[in-house]
């Protein structure tokens, strides 16, 4: 979107250096939030329409829901809902409810196949219908197609909409047909060139066929060893072969070979993204967490991985409570050993992040697992003894004992010794045993570090110091 203006209301400001250049304007947030309190119906499309889909959804999931409700009943039949697909799924919830059904089936019949299938696939029947029996023939074909394929996969993910043609045309006539059709894709990157029985021979660029002379052939300047892609291929697969292979767009194949459909790199993004997301959240113990969600709903996703959590930490209080005796002879352990377990902990976390997104971008594979566990072994030995050195004199300043120092030494070494090695081997063993690294790899590095770091502190401090 251009800015056309310079008020306080325009969407982005003029200094390009901004780091939140591309954040909601809040005097803008602001206006809009006026008109709806307001009613006035006139202002507020006005200064909606000026909100790039996205920035539309974003509006729409950082503001309240009892404020999200009021926009949506003064937006009224104005609602224009190309940005739904973009919502997060409560946000979209909410204002599904609040919008009748003919202007969500406007709505929807404006949108590409592939954005109307990830709206209504997880609708109520009677309400999937509806939408269904809005679309022109072609559209309500090619998503019920869609819808017949598997969660997750290419075939859910891809779009019909793409331009084809046959292997010996010419530059020319690829030219006369796209300029004569009226219903091309909104956005698409090339020309696949199919057969007769629509196997895919291969794909031009657009911008090759630009740069040619009319009479040149299609498959004269065409790839014909295209990446494709099968559609039961899950989407995460989809998304790394794009990520991969630097690829805009790709063909969707069936068992057969046949051209089914196509993904560009808008929908690869996405996925990426939200594999990034659920990565990192998982890594936190969260769920499909979003910020939309009531307070209720949040605690009670967060619950459960606390409630582990806690099992972890009286696993590692049990531990402590076998050298109560051992803290009670020198108090001045009870002191330092929070030091032993959270720089254990923090190593455990930095090679635990690593390898959890190594794995999902499948950088460990089966050739280089060892050398990637040797190298944080390593780092941990190393940065281990440098801070062993660290801590050891402080040991010694602080509390006037030699012995102690080495204890708190020794004890460093071993813990981030094993934390470097806790964070690279338990989420590659998960993840051989079929679960999911990311989500339980944080609990078990956890109680690892903790309990290996408080068992070797304590355990030499009863043997060398008591």
């Amino acid at each position: 979107m251009s800015d056309t203006g310079t008020g306080p209301e325009e969407r982005f400001e003029s200094d390009p250096e901004r780091e939140d250049a591309y954040e909601l304007n809040a005097a803008l947030v602001e206006a809009i939030l006026a008109a709806v309190e307001a009613g006035d119906k006139d202002r507020l499309v006005e200064l909606l329409e000026r909100l790039h889909g996205a920035d539309l959804a974003d509006l729409l999931e950082q503001i309240s829901a009892n404020e999200r409700e009021a926009l949506i009943r003064v937006w009224g039949d104005r609602f224009d809902g190309s940005f739904l697909y973009e919502l997060e799924e409560g946000v979209r919830d909410q204002i599904l409810e609040l919008i009748d059904d003919d202007l969500l089936a406007s709505a929807v019949s404006e949108m590409e196949t592939d954005d109307v299938v990830y709206l209504i696939e997880d609708m109520e029947e009677a309400q999937k219908s509806q939408i269904l029996e809005s679309l022109d023939d072609a559209d309500r074909v090619a998503v019920e197609a869609s819808l017949q394929y598997e969660e997750d996969t290419a075939g859910r993910l891809m779009s019909r909409e793409m331009v084809t043609a046959p292997p010996h045309w010419t530059v020319g006539e690829a030219i006369d047909y796209m300029r004569a059709h009226e219903d091309l894709p909104e956005d698409f990157y090339k020309v696949i060139l199919v057969d007769a029985r629509h196997h895919v021979v291969g794909t031009v660029p657009l911008g090759t066929i630009m740069a040619h002379r009319r009479e040149v052939k299609l498959l004269d300047i065409a790839d014909t060893d295209p990446k494709l892609i099968p559609v039961d291929q899950k989407e995460e697969d989809v998304a790394y072969a794009f990520n991969q292979y630097h690829l805009i767009s790709a063909p969707v194949v069936d068992g057969d070979g046949r051209l089914v459909g196509v993904i560009t790199i808008d929908d690869a993004m996405e996925i990426l993204e939200d594999e990034a997301e659920e990565d990192m959240k998982r890594l936190a113990g969260l769920g499909d967490e979003e910020l939309s969600d009531s307070v209720w709903d949040t605690a009670r996703a967060r619950f459960p991985w606390l409630a582990v959590n806690l099992a972890t930490a009286i696993l590692a209080s049990v531990v402590i409570g076998l050298f109560e005796a051992t803290i009670q002879a020198i108090v001045a352990l009870a002191v330092l050993m929070p030091i032993i377990a959270s720089m254990g902990g923090n190593a455990a976390t930095q090679t635990l992040t690593v390898a959890v997104r190594a794995l999902a971008t499948r950088d460990i594979t089966r050739a280089n697992a060892m050398r990637i566990i040797r190298r944080e072994a390593l780092v941990g030995l190393g940065n281990g003894i440098a801070f062993a050195v660290v801590i050891g004199i402080v040991g010694v300043i602080w509390f006037g004992s030699p012995m102690l120092g080495v204890v708190l030494a020794v004890a460093m070494v071993v813990n981030l010794l094993v934390a470097g090695l806790a964070g690279i081997l338990i989420p590659i063993a998960l993840e051989k045993a079929g679960a999911d690294p990311a989500l339980a790899s944080g609990t078990f590095v956890t109680t690892v570090t903790d309990v290996v770091g408080f068992f070797v502190f304590l355990g030499l401090a009863g043997l060398l110091l008591v």
